[in-house]
C-alpha cells in the first residue's frame, strides 16, 4: 500500500519536469525527496513528515521544478494526524506549519490573499482528515474491545451459571441421598429385631426401605437427567415442592419416629427456587432427626403468614449441649438448610431447645423470587 502511495504522488510531482523551463539536480533531489520517504510513512510517520517538510520546503524555493501542490507534504501531514504516535509529535508539527507558513508565503514568495489562504489551509485540511480518521479507527477499535469484553462477561457469567447449577444439583443429590440412606439404615438395623418378633412390622420395615430406594432413584434420575444433552419426558419430573410434604412425611413416620404435620393458614403461591427449598429443608431437617438425634417424636408445622412462610420442623431427641450453634455441630446439612433459605430471600435458624429437644425455623418470603 505504501509503495502504491508513492508511485501515486510521484506521477503528479514528476509531470512538471517535462514542461519545466529549468530543471537541475538540486530540483530533482527536492522533489525526490518528497516523494521516497513516504515509502516509511507508516513505521515513522512523525520522522518522514519532517523530512518530507523539509524537502518541500526545498521545492518550494528552489522551484526549478516546482509543484502545483506540495502531494507528499500533504500524504505525510495526513499520516502524521492519522497514526502518529505521540500527541505532541501531531500537533506540535501542525503548529510549528501554522508559524511558519505565513511569513513564508507572505514575505518570501509574495503570495496574494487567495493563495495565502490556499496555502495555509490545504495543510490545515490533510491534518484534519488525518484526525477524523484517527477518530473513528479508535472509536471501531473501542467498540472491537467493547464486543470481546462483553462476550468475556457473558462467557464468565455462564462458567458462573454453570456452577452454581452444579452446585445447587450437588446440594439435591446430598439431600436426596442422604434421607434415603438414614432410612433404609435405619429401617435395615430395626429389621433383624422386628422379624421375629413383629412379621407385621417387619413387612412394614421393608416397605419403608423399597420406598426410600424407589424414591432416591427417582429423584437422582431427574437430576442426573439435566447434565445430560437430551433428555426423556419421563426424567423431566417436577421437583418435588411443599405439595409434596404430606408424602414426605408419610414416607418418615414409617420409621421408628412418629412424625405429624400441621398446616396454619391459607397456603400461597410460591417462587420456584423458594419452593423447592422449603421442601429441602423439611427433608434434610427429618434426615437429621432420623439419624443424629435419638428421637421417638416429631413435627413439621408450616405457617402461612402475609409474607412469609414460616416452616417449624421440632423434635424430642438429645439436640445438643448448647454450647455450639447447631450450624457447626450439624454438619452440612444444617449448612445446606442456612444456604437454601439465604438464596430465596430468607432466614434459616438450629439449635438445641430447652429441656430437650431440637428445632429447625425456617422463613421463606413470598416475593423474593421477584424481587431478587
Amino acid at each position: 500500500m505504501d509503495v502504491l502511495v508513492a508511485a501515486a504522488v510521484a506521477v503528479p510531482v514528476f509531470v512538471p519536469f517535462g514542461t519545466a523551463p529549468e530543471v537541475t539536480p538540486f530540483g530533482v533531489l527536492f522533489n525526490l525527496g518528497t516523494v521516497v520517504p513516504l515509502l516509511w510513512r507508516r513505521q515513522a510517520p512523525f520522522a518522514v513528515a519532517l523530512v518530507v517538510a523539509c524537502f518541500a520546503m526545498g521545492v518550494s524555493l528552489h522551484h526549478r521544478p516546482g509543484q502545483v501542490l506540495q502531494y507528499g507534504a500533504l500524504v505525510a501531514i495526513y499520516t502524521l494526524a492519522d497514526l502518529g504516535r505521540h500527541r505532541w509529535q501531531r500537533w506540535g508539527f501542525i503548529a510549528a506549519l501554522m508559524a511558519t507558513i505565513p511569513p513564508g508565503a507572505l514575505l518570501i514568495k509574495g503570495n496574494d490573499a487567495g493563495e495565502f489562504m490556499f496555502t495555509l489551509l490545504l495543510p490545515m485540511t490533510a491534518f484534519l482528515l488525518g484526525t477524523l480518521a484517527r477518530t473513528a479507527r479508535e472509536r471501531s477499535e473501542a467498540l472491537v474491545e467493547r464486543s470481546a469484553q462483553l462476550e468475556r462477561e457473558r462467557e464468565a457469567e455462564a462458567a458462573r451459571a454453570a456452577a452454581e447449577e452444579r452446585a445447587r444439583i450437588a446440594r439435591d443429590m446430598h439431600d436426596v441421598l442422604a434421607h434415603a440412606v438414614s432410612i433404609m439404615v435405619v429401617q435395615a438395623e430395626a429389621g433383624p429385631v422386628v422379624v421375629r418378633t413383629d412379621p407385621d412390622q417387619a413387612e412394614r420395615v421393608f416397605e419403608a426401605i423399597t420406598d426410600a430406594g424407589r424414591d432416591a432413584m427417582a429423584q437422582l434420575r431427574r437430576m442426573l437427567g439435566v447434565l445430560k444433552e437430551e433428555q426423556d419426558v419421563g426424567v423431566r419430573a417436577p421437583a418435588p415442592t411443599v405439595s409434596a410434604l404430606p408424602g414426605l412425611v408419610e414416607h418418615v413416620d414409617r420409621t421408628h419416629v412418629r412424625v405429624r404435620l400441621m398446616v396454619e393458614g391459607a397456603g400461597r403461591d410460591l417462587p420456584a427456587n423458594a419452593d423447592l427449598a422449603a421442601y429441602r429443608i423439611v427433608q434434610e431437617a427429618l434426615t437429621n432427626t432420623v439419624k443424629h438425634a435419638g428421637a421417638r417424636t416429631a413435627e413439621v408445622r408450616l405457617r402461612w403468614t402475609d409474607h412469609e412462610l414460616e416452616i417449624t420442623v421440632t423434635d424430642d431427641g438429645q439436640g445438643h449441649d448448647g454450647s455450639e450453634p447447631g450450624w457447626r455441630r450439624g454438619g452440612d446439612g444444617l449448612i445446606g438448610i442456612r444456604e437454601r433459605a439465604a438464596s430465596c430471600g430468607g432466614t434459616a435458624q438450629a439449635g438445641p431447645l430447652e429441656g430437650g429437644g431440637f428445632r429447625v425455623l425456617a422463613r421463606l418470603p413470598y416475593a423474593a423470587a421477584v424481587t431478587a
